[in-house]
Protein backbone atom coordinates (compact mmCIF):
# COMPACT_ATOMS: atom_id res chain seq x y z
CA UNK A 1 0.00 0.00 0.00
CA UNK A 2 1.15 3.54 -0.81
CA UNK A 3 1.02 5.80 2.25
CA UNK A 4 -0.28 8.96 0.58
CA UNK A 5 -0.43 10.77 3.93
CA UNK A 6 3.36 10.74 4.30
CA UNK A 7 4.68 10.25 0.78
CA UNK A 8 6.56 13.27 -0.53
CA UNK A 9 6.84 14.11 -4.21
CA UNK A 10 10.60 13.50 -4.06
CA UNK A 11 10.10 10.03 -2.62
CA UNK A 12 7.37 9.32 -5.17
CA UNK A 13 9.84 10.21 -7.95
CA UNK A 14 12.41 7.84 -6.46
CA UNK A 15 9.84 5.04 -6.34
CA UNK A 16 8.83 5.67 -9.96
CA UNK A 17 12.46 5.74 -11.12
CA UNK A 18 13.19 2.49 -9.25
CA UNK A 19 10.00 0.96 -10.70
CA UNK A 20 8.74 0.14 -7.24
CA UNK A 21 5.38 1.55 -8.37
CA UNK A 22 3.91 2.44 -11.74
CA UNK A 23 2.50 5.81 -12.65
CA UNK A 24 -0.98 4.30 -12.77
CA UNK A 25 -0.62 2.80 -9.29
CA UNK A 26 0.57 6.10 -7.87
CA UNK A 27 -2.26 8.04 -9.49
CA UNK A 28 -4.82 5.50 -8.28
CA UNK A 29 -3.52 5.69 -4.71
CA UNK A 30 -4.42 9.37 -4.56
CA UNK A 31 -7.49 9.32 -6.79
CA UNK A 32 -8.90 6.35 -4.88
CA UNK A 33 -9.02 8.18 -1.55
CA UNK A 34 -12.44 9.42 -0.55
CA UNK A 35 -12.65 13.21 -0.60
CA UNK A 36 -14.60 13.64 2.62
CA UNK A 37 -13.00 17.08 3.03
CA UNK A 38 -14.54 18.52 -0.13
CA UNK A 39 -11.05 19.50 -1.21
CA UNK A 40 -11.83 19.01 -4.90
CA UNK A 41 -14.44 20.59 -7.14
CA UNK A 42 -13.55 18.31 -10.04
CA UNK A 43 -11.53 15.08 -10.11
CA UNK A 44 -9.87 13.89 -13.31
CA UNK A 45 -9.43 10.53 -14.95
CA UNK A 46 -5.86 9.27 -15.18
CA UNK A 47 -4.20 11.08 -18.12
CA UNK A 48 -1.56 8.34 -18.35
CA UNK A 49 2.21 8.54 -18.12
CA UNK A 50 4.74 7.96 -15.38
CA UNK A 51 4.77 11.33 -13.67
CA UNK A 52 3.83 12.48 -10.18
CA UNK A 53 0.19 13.46 -9.59
CA UNK A 54 -0.66 17.08 -8.78
CA UNK A 55 -3.71 19.12 -7.73
CA UNK A 56 -4.40 22.60 -9.13
CA UNK A 57 -6.46 25.34 -7.54
CA UNK A 58 -9.59 25.94 -9.58
CA UNK A 59 -8.52 29.39 -10.73
CA UNK A 60 -5.87 27.85 -13.01
CA UNK A 61 -7.11 27.23 -16.56
CA UNK A 62 -6.86 23.62 -17.68
CA UNK A 63 -7.69 22.61 -21.24
CA UNK A 64 -10.78 20.43 -21.37
CA UNK A 65 -11.20 20.44 -17.58
CA UNK A 66 -13.76 22.71 -15.85
CA UNK A 67 -12.35 25.87 -14.29
CA UNK A 68 -14.93 27.60 -12.10
CA UNK A 69 -12.95 29.87 -9.75
CA UNK A 70 -15.38 28.63 -7.11
CA UNK A 71 -18.18 30.67 -8.70
CA UNK A 72 -21.59 29.91 -10.18
CA UNK A 73 -20.90 32.43 -12.92
CA UNK A 74 -18.19 30.10 -14.31
CA UNK A 75 -19.85 26.80 -13.38
CA UNK A 76 -20.14 25.70 -17.02
CA UNK A 77 -16.80 27.10 -18.22
CA UNK A 78 -14.34 24.63 -19.77
CA UNK A 79 -11.16 26.32 -21.04
CA UNK A 80 -9.78 25.58 -24.50
CA UNK A 81 -6.20 26.27 -23.35
CA UNK A 82 -3.86 25.57 -20.44
CA UNK A 83 -2.48 28.23 -18.13
CA UNK A 84 1.29 28.49 -18.45
CA UNK A 85 1.83 26.82 -15.07
CA UNK A 86 -0.49 23.95 -16.05
CA UNK A 87 1.36 23.55 -19.33
CA UNK A 88 4.72 23.48 -17.54
CA UNK A 89 3.44 20.83 -15.15
CA UNK A 90 2.39 18.72 -18.14
CA UNK A 91 5.76 19.23 -19.82
CA UNK A 92 7.41 17.75 -16.71
CA UNK A 93 5.07 14.76 -16.74
CA UNK A 94 2.92 15.79 -13.78
CA UNK A 95 -0.54 14.23 -13.92
CA UNK A 96 -3.59 16.27 -12.99
CA UNK A 97 -5.60 14.73 -10.15
CA UNK A 98 -8.23 17.47 -10.15
CA UNK A 99 -9.18 21.08 -9.47
CA UNK A 100 -9.35 22.13 -5.85
CA UNK A 101 -11.92 24.20 -4.03
CA UNK A 102 -11.42 27.92 -3.53
CA UNK A 103 -13.17 30.97 -2.18
CA UNK A 104 -15.04 32.53 -5.09
CA UNK A 105 -12.53 34.29 -7.36
CA UNK A 106 -9.97 33.67 -4.59
CA UNK A 107 -11.74 36.18 -2.33
CA UNK A 108 -11.64 34.90 1.23
CA UNK A 109 -9.64 33.46 4.09
CA UNK A 110 -11.57 30.29 4.88
CA UNK A 111 -12.83 28.71 1.60
CA UNK A 112 -16.34 29.25 2.95
CA UNK A 113 -17.06 31.72 0.14
CA UNK A 114 -16.98 28.95 -2.46
CA UNK A 115 -20.28 28.77 -4.32
CA UNK A 116 -20.03 24.98 -4.06
CA UNK A 117 -19.65 24.67 -0.30
CA UNK A 118 -16.72 24.86 2.12
CA UNK A 119 -13.68 22.64 2.41
CA UNK A 120 -12.91 21.04 5.80
CA UNK A 121 -9.60 21.03 7.63
CA UNK A 122 -7.93 17.58 7.71
CA UNK A 123 -6.78 18.16 11.31
CA UNK A 124 -10.34 18.87 12.47
CA UNK A 125 -13.20 18.70 9.94
CA UNK A 126 -15.29 21.11 12.03
CA UNK A 127 -12.74 23.84 11.25
CA UNK A 128 -11.76 25.82 8.17
CA UNK A 129 -8.65 25.00 6.10
CA UNK A 130 -7.93 28.69 5.51
CA UNK A 131 -8.33 30.43 2.21
CA UNK A 132 -8.68 31.19 -0.49
CA UNK A 133 -6.62 28.11 -1.36
CA UNK A 134 -8.06 25.85 1.31
CA UNK A 135 -8.83 23.14 -1.21
CA UNK A 136 -5.20 22.65 -2.26
CA UNK A 137 -3.93 22.87 1.32
CA UNK A 138 -6.48 20.32 2.54
CA UNK A 139 -5.74 17.97 -0.37
CA UNK A 140 -2.00 17.94 0.38
CA UNK A 141 -2.45 17.61 4.15
CA UNK A 142 -5.20 15.00 3.83
CA UNK A 143 -3.28 12.65 1.53
CA UNK A 144 -5.36 13.50 -1.54
CA UNK A 145 -2.36 14.91 -3.45
CA UNK A 146 1.41 14.88 -2.90
CA UNK A 147 1.66 18.56 -3.83
CA UNK A 148 -0.36 21.25 -5.57
CA UNK A 149 -0.56 24.78 -6.88
CA UNK A 150 -2.42 27.63 -5.25
CA UNK A 151 -2.64 31.35 -5.84
CA UNK A 152 -1.83 34.14 -3.42
CA UNK A 153 -3.13 37.71 -3.54
CA UNK A 154 -2.96 38.69 0.13
CA UNK A 155 -1.98 35.42 1.79
CA UNK A 156 -4.02 32.70 0.06
CA UNK A 157 -1.11 30.24 -0.14
CA UNK A 158 0.66 31.03 3.12
CA UNK A 159 -2.39 31.26 5.40
CA UNK A 160 -4.09 27.95 4.42
CA UNK A 161 -0.71 26.23 4.48
CA UNK A 162 -0.35 27.48 8.06
CA UNK A 163 -3.78 26.25 9.09
CA UNK A 164 -3.32 22.83 7.44
CA UNK A 165 0.32 22.19 8.41
CA UNK A 166 1.85 22.46 4.93
CA UNK A 167 4.78 24.25 3.35
CA UNK A 168 3.56 26.97 1.01
CA UNK A 169 5.43 29.57 -1.05
CA UNK A 170 4.15 32.87 -2.34
CA UNK A 171 6.90 33.66 -4.90
CA UNK A 172 8.33 37.05 -5.79
CA UNK A 173 5.80 38.86 -7.97
CA UNK A 174 6.70 38.25 -11.60
CA UNK A 175 8.67 35.03 -11.17
CA UNK A 176 5.67 32.83 -12.06
CA UNK A 177 3.39 33.47 -15.03
CA UNK A 178 -0.19 34.52 -14.38
CA UNK A 179 -1.24 33.68 -17.95
CA UNK A 180 -4.36 31.55 -17.74
CA UNK A 181 -5.07 32.30 -14.09
CA UNK A 182 -8.53 33.72 -13.40
CA UNK A 183 -7.72 37.28 -12.37
CA UNK A 184 -8.60 38.81 -9.01
CA UNK A 185 -6.14 41.69 -8.47
CA UNK A 186 -3.55 41.67 -11.24
CA UNK A 187 -0.81 43.61 -9.46
CA UNK A 188 -0.96 41.22 -6.51
CA UNK A 189 -1.95 37.76 -7.82
CA UNK A 190 0.80 35.15 -7.84
CA UNK A 191 0.70 31.38 -8.33
CA UNK A 192 2.85 29.22 -6.08
CA UNK A 193 3.48 25.69 -4.74
CA UNK A 194 2.04 23.88 -1.73
CA UNK A 195 3.83 20.74 -0.52
CA UNK A 196 4.60 18.51 2.45
CA UNK A 197 8.16 19.76 2.85
CA UNK A 198 10.50 22.50 1.71
CA UNK A 199 12.45 20.39 -0.79
CA UNK A 200 9.26 19.48 -2.66
CA UNK A 201 8.18 23.12 -2.55
CA UNK A 202 11.48 24.24 -4.08
CA UNK A 203 11.31 21.55 -6.76
CA UNK A 204 7.78 22.51 -7.82
CA UNK A 205 8.73 26.19 -7.86
CA UNK A 206 11.60 25.36 -10.22
CA UNK A 207 9.09 23.72 -12.58
CA UNK A 208 6.60 26.59 -12.78
CA UNK A 209 8.84 29.66 -12.50
CA UNK A 210 10.55 31.70 -15.20
CA UNK A 211 9.84 34.13 -17.98
CA UNK A 212 6.75 33.63 -20.13
CA UNK A 213 6.15 35.50 -23.38
CA UNK A 214 2.42 35.43 -22.62
CA UNK A 215 2.89 37.45 -19.42
CA UNK A 216 4.83 40.69 -19.77
CA UNK A 217 5.25 41.00 -15.99
CA UNK A 218 7.41 37.86 -15.77
CA UNK A 219 11.19 37.85 -15.43
CA UNK A 220 14.06 35.40 -15.62
CA UNK A 221 14.57 33.59 -12.32
CA UNK A 222 17.85 32.72 -10.58
CA UNK A 223 18.62 28.99 -10.61
CA UNK A 224 16.46 27.32 -7.98
CA UNK A 225 18.41 25.39 -5.35
CA UNK A 226 16.75 22.43 -3.65
CA UNK A 227 18.05 22.89 -0.07
CA UNK A 228 20.20 20.41 1.81
CA UNK A 229 22.10 22.50 4.41
CA UNK A 230 20.94 21.97 8.00
CA UNK A 231 22.53 24.98 9.74
CA UNK A 232 21.82 28.71 9.62
CA UNK A 233 25.32 30.09 10.13
CA UNK A 234 25.63 33.61 8.80
CA UNK A 235 21.87 34.13 8.33
CA UNK A 236 20.54 37.44 9.70
CA UNK A 237 16.90 37.37 10.82
CA UNK A 238 14.78 40.37 11.78
CA UNK A 239 11.73 40.08 14.04
CA UNK A 240 9.28 42.93 13.33
CA UNK A 241 7.73 43.70 16.69
CA UNK A 242 4.48 44.83 15.07
CA UNK A 243 4.08 41.38 13.48
CA UNK A 244 5.25 39.29 16.42
CA UNK A 245 3.43 41.24 19.12
CA UNK A 246 0.28 42.18 17.19
CA UNK A 247 -3.02 42.25 19.03
CA UNK A 248 -4.99 39.10 18.32
CA UNK A 249 -2.11 36.63 18.12
CA UNK A 250 -3.18 33.62 20.16
CA UNK A 251 -0.88 32.63 23.07
CA UNK A 252 -0.34 29.16 21.62
CA UNK A 253 0.67 30.62 18.26
CA UNK A 254 3.01 33.09 19.95
CA UNK A 255 4.67 30.31 21.99
CA UNK A 256 5.23 28.01 19.00
CA UNK A 257 6.74 30.81 16.93
CA UNK A 258 8.97 31.91 19.81
CA UNK A 259 10.35 28.36 20.13
CA UNK A 260 11.07 28.30 16.37
CA UNK A 261 12.92 31.60 16.67
CA UNK A 262 15.02 30.22 19.53
CA UNK A 263 15.74 27.16 17.42
CA UNK A 264 16.93 29.38 14.56
CA UNK A 265 19.39 31.00 16.96
CA UNK A 266 20.65 27.61 18.11
CA UNK A 267 21.30 26.69 14.46
CA UNK A 268 23.62 29.68 14.10
CA UNK A 269 21.38 32.50 12.89
CA UNK A 270 21.66 35.98 14.34
CA UNK A 271 18.25 37.25 15.44
CA UNK A 272 17.31 40.84 16.24
CA UNK A 273 14.15 42.81 16.85
CA UNK A 274 13.21 45.29 14.14
CA UNK A 275 10.22 47.41 13.18
CA UNK A 276 7.84 47.74 10.22
CA UNK A 277 5.31 50.17 11.71
CA UNK A 278 3.79 51.63 8.54
CA UNK A 279 3.56 48.28 6.77
CA UNK A 280 1.51 46.70 9.54
CA UNK A 281 -0.54 49.76 10.49
CA UNK A 282 -1.61 50.54 6.92
CA UNK A 283 -1.11 47.30 5.01
CA UNK A 284 -4.56 45.85 5.56
CA UNK A 285 -6.40 49.10 4.72
CA UNK A 286 -4.19 49.66 1.69
CA UNK A 287 -4.85 46.11 0.44
CA UNK A 288 -8.62 46.45 0.78
CA UNK A 289 -8.56 49.47 -1.52
CA UNK A 290 -6.11 48.21 -4.15
CA UNK A 291 -7.39 44.63 -4.42
CA UNK A 292 -11.13 45.44 -4.69
CA UNK A 293 -10.40 48.23 -7.18
CA UNK A 294 -8.53 45.84 -9.45
CA UNK A 295 -11.17 43.16 -8.89
CA UNK A 296 -13.96 45.52 -9.98
CA UNK A 297 -12.09 46.00 -13.25
CA UNK A 298 -11.18 42.34 -13.79
CA UNK A 299 -14.63 40.99 -13.00
CA UNK A 300 -16.24 43.36 -15.48
CA UNK A 301 -15.60 40.74 -18.18
CA UNK A 302 -18.35 38.51 -16.76
CA UNK A 303 -21.23 39.93 -18.72
CA UNK A 304 -23.17 36.84 -19.80
CA UNK A 305 -22.10 37.29 -23.43
CA UNK A 306 -18.70 35.68 -23.95
CA UNK A 307 -18.57 32.71 -21.56
CA UNK A 308 -20.02 31.34 -18.37
CA UNK A 309 -23.50 31.91 -16.96
CA UNK A 310 -26.14 33.86 -18.90
CA UNK A 311 -29.43 34.70 -17.17
CA UNK A 312 -32.54 35.78 -19.05
CA UNK A 313 -33.38 39.44 -19.57
CA UNK A 314 -35.57 41.57 -21.84
CA UNK A 315 -32.52 43.45 -23.16
CA UNK A 316 -28.74 43.50 -22.74
CA UNK A 317 -28.76 45.66 -19.62
CA UNK A 318 -31.34 43.48 -17.88
CA UNK A 319 -29.53 40.28 -18.93
CA UNK A 320 -26.25 41.68 -17.60
CA UNK A 321 -27.80 42.65 -14.27
CA UNK A 322 -29.53 39.28 -13.84
CA UNK A 323 -26.38 37.36 -14.79
CA UNK A 324 -24.25 39.15 -12.23
CA UNK A 325 -26.97 38.96 -9.59
CA UNK A 326 -27.34 35.21 -10.07
CA UNK A 327 -23.68 34.39 -10.72
CA UNK A 328 -21.69 36.34 -8.13
CA UNK A 329 -21.77 35.54 -4.43
CA UNK A 330 -21.86 38.05 -1.59
CA UNK A 331 -18.09 38.52 -1.23
CA UNK A 332 -17.34 39.30 -4.91
CA UNK A 333 -20.31 41.68 -4.93
CA UNK A 334 -19.00 43.39 -1.80
CA UNK A 335 -15.51 43.82 -3.24
CA UNK A 336 -16.77 44.94 -6.65
CA UNK A 337 -18.84 47.66 -4.98
CA UNK A 338 -15.95 48.80 -2.77
CA UNK A 339 -13.56 48.81 -5.72
CA UNK A 340 -15.89 50.60 -8.09
CA UNK A 341 -16.46 53.31 -5.49
CA UNK A 342 -12.71 53.69 -4.91
CA UNK A 343 -12.17 54.16 -8.66
CA UNK A 344 -15.12 56.47 -9.26
CA UNK A 345 -14.81 60.08 -10.38
CA UNK A 346 -14.04 62.34 -7.47
CA UNK A 347 -12.80 59.52 -5.22
CA UNK A 348 -10.01 57.92 -7.26
CA UNK A 349 -7.18 60.03 -5.90
CA UNK A 350 -8.51 60.09 -2.36
CA UNK A 351 -8.73 56.29 -2.14
CA UNK A 352 -7.05 54.22 -4.88
CA UNK A 353 -4.38 56.80 -5.68
CA UNK A 354 -3.50 57.29 -2.02
CA UNK A 355 -3.43 53.53 -1.44
CA UNK A 356 -0.91 53.14 -4.23
CA UNK A 357 1.30 55.79 -2.67
CA UNK A 358 1.09 54.01 0.68
CA UNK A 359 2.01 50.81 -1.11
CA UNK A 360 5.23 52.44 -2.26
CA UNK A 361 5.98 53.39 1.35
CA UNK A 362 5.41 49.77 2.42
CA UNK A 363 7.84 48.56 -0.26
CA UNK A 364 10.49 51.08 0.83
CA UNK A 365 10.10 50.13 4.48
CA UNK A 366 10.71 46.47 3.65
CA UNK A 367 13.68 47.37 1.43
CA UNK A 368 15.25 49.28 4.33
CA UNK A 369 14.83 46.26 6.61
CA UNK A 370 16.50 43.97 4.09
CA UNK A 371 19.58 46.16 3.99
CA UNK A 372 20.25 44.76 7.47
CA UNK A 373 18.57 41.35 7.45
CA UNK A 374 18.43 38.39 5.06
CA UNK A 375 14.83 37.72 6.01
CA UNK A 376 12.16 38.60 8.53
CA UNK A 377 10.16 36.14 10.60
CA UNK A 378 6.70 36.18 12.20
CA UNK A 379 3.59 34.06 12.67
CA UNK A 380 1.81 33.42 9.38
CA UNK A 381 -1.68 33.52 10.88
CA UNK A 382 -2.57 35.12 14.22
CA UNK A 383 -4.72 32.09 15.04
CA UNK A 384 -4.95 28.40 14.38
CA UNK A 385 -7.83 27.10 12.26
CA UNK A 386 -11.15 28.47 13.51
CA UNK A 387 -14.53 26.75 13.43
CA UNK A 388 -16.61 26.72 10.27
CA UNK A 389 -19.13 29.56 10.38
CA UNK A 390 -17.36 31.41 13.19
CA UNK A 391 -16.53 34.50 11.12
CA UNK A 392 -18.81 34.38 8.09
CA UNK A 393 -21.17 37.00 9.50
CA UNK A 394 -18.34 39.47 10.19
CA UNK A 395 -16.31 40.31 7.05
CA UNK A 396 -13.90 42.54 8.98
CA UNK A 397 -13.04 39.74 11.42
CA UNK A 398 -12.40 37.50 8.40
CA UNK A 399 -10.16 40.10 6.75
CA UNK A 400 -8.01 40.32 9.89
CA UNK A 401 -6.83 36.74 9.30
CA UNK A 402 -4.49 38.14 6.64
CA UNK A 403 -3.05 40.93 8.81
CA UNK A 404 0.42 39.37 8.91
CA UNK A 405 0.63 38.07 5.34
CA UNK A 406 -0.61 41.17 3.48
CA UNK A 407 2.30 43.64 4.01
CA UNK A 408 4.87 41.55 2.12
CA UNK A 409 2.30 40.80 -0.61
CA UNK A 410 1.77 44.53 -1.12
CA UNK A 411 5.54 44.85 -1.58
CA UNK A 412 5.70 41.98 -4.09
CA UNK A 413 8.03 39.96 -1.87
CA UNK A 414 8.41 36.19 -1.51
CA UNK A 415 7.07 34.51 1.61
CA UNK A 416 7.32 30.92 2.83
CA UNK A 417 5.16 29.21 5.43
CA UNK A 418 6.48 26.23 7.34
CA UNK A 419 4.65 24.46 10.18
CA UNK A 420 6.42 25.08 13.49
CA UNK A 421 4.32 23.30 16.10
CA UNK A 422 0.84 22.76 17.46
CA UNK A 423 -1.56 24.82 19.53
CA UNK A 424 -4.73 23.15 20.80
CA UNK A 425 -3.76 20.18 18.60
CA UNK A 426 -3.80 22.33 15.44
CA UNK A 427 -0.87 23.47 13.25
CA UNK A 428 0.88 26.82 13.75
CA UNK A 429 2.54 28.48 10.78
CA UNK A 430 5.87 30.33 10.75
CA UNK A 431 6.23 33.00 8.05
CA UNK A 432 9.61 33.71 6.44
CA UNK A 433 9.76 36.77 4.18
CA UNK A 434 12.76 37.84 2.11
CA UNK A 435 13.67 40.50 -0.44
CA UNK A 436 12.83 40.05 -4.12
CA UNK A 437 14.25 36.85 -5.64
CA UNK A 438 15.29 35.51 -2.22
CA UNK A 439 13.46 32.20 -2.66
CA UNK A 440 16.67 30.18 -2.30
CA UNK A 441 17.38 31.84 1.05
CA UNK A 442 13.86 31.08 2.22
CA UNK A 443 14.22 27.46 1.13
CA UNK A 444 17.56 27.12 2.92
CA UNK A 445 16.28 28.57 6.19
CA UNK A 446 12.94 26.77 5.95
CA UNK A 447 14.62 23.42 5.33
CA UNK A 448 17.04 23.80 8.23
CA UNK A 449 14.24 24.74 10.61
CA UNK A 450 12.00 21.98 9.25
CA UNK A 451 14.66 19.35 9.93
CA UNK A 452 15.29 20.63 13.45
CA UNK A 453 11.61 21.01 14.32
CA UNK A 454 10.66 17.50 13.20
CA UNK A 455 7.02 18.47 12.69
CA UNK A 456 4.78 15.50 11.82
CA UNK A 457 2.81 16.62 8.78
CA UNK A 458 0.14 13.93 9.15
CA UNK A 459 -2.96 15.20 10.97
CA UNK A 460 -3.19 13.59 14.40
CA UNK A 461 -6.68 12.16 13.78
CA UNK A 462 -5.38 10.30 10.69
CA UNK A 463 -2.25 8.73 12.25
Amino acid sequence: MIDTLRLTAEEAKRMLDAREVSGAELFTAYAGREDDLHAYLHRCDDPGGDGIPIALKDIISTKGVPTTAGSKILESYVPVFDATVAARCKEHGLRLLGKTNTDEFAMGSSTENSAFGPTHNPWDPTRVPGGSGGGTAAAVSGGLAPWGLGSDTGGSIKQPSALCGNVGLRPTYGTVSRYGAVAFASSLDQIGPVAKNVRDCAWLYSIISGRDENDSTTVEVPAVEVPSVDDLKGVRIGLPKEMNEAEGIEPGVRDAVRKAIELAESLGASVEDCSLPLSVDYGLACYYLVAPAEASSNLGRYDGVRYGLRSDGADFREMLMHTRHDGFGDEPKRRIMIGTYALSSGYYDAYYGKAQRVRTVIKREHDAAFEKYDLIMSPTSPTVAFELGAKTADPLAMYLNDLLTIPSCMAGLPGLNIPCGLSEGLPVGLQLVGPQFAENTLFRVGHALEQALGFDVVPERLR
